[in-house]
């Protein structure tokens, strides 16, 4: 099974949980099982049309899924996704 590191700013959607564990032979079958275990991070981590909104980035261990081959990317048994979501600002 991969596990899915979720990140402080969306732990609240995810019980509070550091890490989870899901079934899924892709990183989309991960991401849509963690969503449908948790179902607030569905509107977090998906846009309306349920793609990976933009400022979502997603790692598998430590490659960035977007040059491999996104939602279909293969996941393994102790795999680990990552969810970074980018933060917007700067300096005042």
């Amino acid at each position: 099974m991969p596990k899915i590191l979720i990140p402080t700013p969306l732990r609240q959607f995810a019980d509070g949980q550091k890490e989870v564990e899901v079934d899924g032979a892709t990183v989309g079958e991960a991401l849509a099982a963690l969503t449908a275990r948790h179902a607030g991070l569905r509107q977090q981590v998906f846009n309306q049309e349920g793609q990976l909104r933009s400022f979502v980035n997603v790692y598998l261990n430590d490659d960035d899924v977007r040059y491999l081959n996104k939602d279909k990317t293969a996941v393994a048994p102790g795999d680990i996704l990552t969810i970074v979501p980018s933060i917007a600002g700067g300096f005042q």
